[in-house]
């Protein structure tokens, strides 16, 4: 894995030389630059994976540079260090487009963890553009994912696909059971043959004795000509069988033919029909617990669960959510003609945070809608269905229920000056001239906090951070 390369950007060198020592000894490659044009030189000559600039430099300072590295690579995270400015030009700084601001004199602590928070976006931008690079070059691609239980999930298909093993694949609704059983048949030796697919659970007992074996003319009303079925149909390939649990016992013993000895026979025909087929079953049952209720026969189950193999719910492969919505996302805006960029960190946050009773099929309907209903360049939890983005309201509601919060013990906002032998104290210090940046930092949190009703969303939205960073601050000044 190739180590982080982090930019240093200041015009104080045993500044830089102390910065220098400690991400060093975190493990990151650094470079520096004293001033910001230089740092915007050598921004457009490689990508670095984080920046951390000052913001008061004696040539070009560091929101200037902020703006002319984002127009140049509005990916890369960039960390403001301030020690002299207001708490407006830091906020200035998150609304060009800054990562994150940390006061001077750093603290180490939180340092590390913000810097480390923007790695892992930087990772994430990185996995996503090598995602869409993939999808570009092959649309069809199978199955997404980069889970644990996803990639043995894609051994196990890629170890029985060139196999001519009978194949069980079982999962929630929703899951990707199909696209499992796709993926296989891409993979085997009958990726030129048909692939044929039929739902168990969609049409009744007589249709789909007919819908598998085929009937002769005149065999019942209405067949009015001979018609093959889907066995034929999928004659040296592939049959999906989905739903396999809905199959009557009837039916079962008739498929426990067809597959055992390899003949099918039409309804109303007493010739049987010989044919080469792979079948796959899926279902969202336990055919297990099905055979001891004795609702499926117990030598067809075995007969079918050669291979078994087994499709997690989404709610077990979270990691894999972010890649999934990036895949949706780009499929739909292409689809819609439309050039979203990505998500919101809320929007993300509230994905992740969701259940997915419906697991993929769910996901990917909510990120369809979300493109339909975006006007802007990204994602938010706006546009997402009201069972998704619910979850944001309901984690604020936990946030907010213990204790009193700081917002509620504020009061007014003072006009004097702030009390700097209590800084903690729980009441927002006035702003006056002399405060320190902590100090007027805080005070514009709490009285934001204050005129928003403690609603931390929207704190955040007028103080122009996330939500999250929010939560940082609050942790950092003991607020929470």
């Amino acid at each position: 894995m190739t180590t982080p390369t982090i930019l240093i950007i200041d015009d104080d060198s045993s500044h830089r030389s102390m910065l220098r020592t400690i991400l060093r000894g975190w493990g990151y490659a650094t470079e520096e630059a004293d001033d910001g044009d230089t740092a915007v030189e050598m921004v457009m000559e490689r990508a670095y994976d984080a920046i951390l600039s000052d913001v008061r430099m004696a040539r070009m300072d560091g929101i200037s540079a902020l703006r002319e590295i984002l127009r140049h690579n509005p990916a890369i995270p960039v960390l403001v260090m301030t020690a002299w400015s207001s708490v407006e030009t830091a906020v200035e700084a998150l609304r060009l487009g800054a990562y994150d601001y940390l006061a001077k004199p750093l603290d180490f602590d939180v340092l590390r963890l913000t810097l480390k928070r923007a790695l892992e976006h930087t990772r994430l931008a990185a996995e996503n553009r090598e995602l869409r690079r993939c999808l570009e070059a092959n649309p069809d691609a199978g199955i997404l994912g980069r889970s644990h239980c996803m990639s043995d999930l894609v051994n196990m298909v890629n170890t029985v696909a060139p196999t001519e093993a009978t194949v069980l694949i079982s999962g929630e609704s929703g899951t990707g059971k199909e696209l499992v059983a796709r993926a296989i048949q891409q993979a085997s030796e009958r990726r030129d043959k048909p692939f044929v697919t039929v739902n168990c659970a969609a049409l009744s007992e007589s249709l789909l004795e007919s819908e598998l074996f085929g009937h002769e003319k005149g065999a019942f009303t209405g067949a009015d000509k001979r018609r093959d079925g889907r066995f034929k149909q999928a004659d040296g390939g592939t049959l999906f069988l989905d739903e396999i649990g809905e199959l009557p016992l009837q039916l079962q013993a008739k498929l426990l033919r067809a597959l055992q000895q390899g003949e099918v026979q039409r309804v109303g025909s007493d010739t049987p029909l010989t044919v080469d087929v792979r079948v796959i079953a899926a279902t969202n049952r336990n055919l297990r617990d099905e055979v001891d209720a004795g609702r499926f026969r117990e030598d067809l189950f075995y007969r079918l669960n050669v291979i078994g193999l087994e499709v997690p719910a989404l709610r077990e492969r979270r990691d894999d959510i972010p890649v999934l919505s990036s895949a949706f996302l780009e499929r739909f805006s292409l689809a819609n003609r439309k050039e979203i960029k990505g998500f919101t960190p809320q929007a993300m946050d509230a994905l992740l945070k969701y259940g997915w009773p419906g697991n993929v099929r769910e996901l990917q309907n909510a990120v369809e809608r979300a493109v339909i209903l975006c006007a802007g360049d990204y994602v938010s939890e706006r546009e997402l269905p009201l069972a998704v983005s619910a979850v944001l309201r309901e984690r604020e509601e936990a946030d907010d229920a213990p204790g009193p919060s700081p917002a509620a013990s504020v009061g007014s906002v003072s006009s004097g000056p702030a009390n700097p032998a209590n800084p903690g104290q729980d009441s927002a210090p006035g702003l006056a001239s002399g405060m320190t940046l902590e100090e007027l930092e805080r005070a514009a949190i709490l009285t934001t906090l204050r005129e928003t009703g403690d609603n931390k969303s929207e704190a955040a939205r007028r103080l122009g951070i996330t939500r999250a960073t929010l939560h940082n601050k609050l942790k950092r000044y003991d607020m929470e």
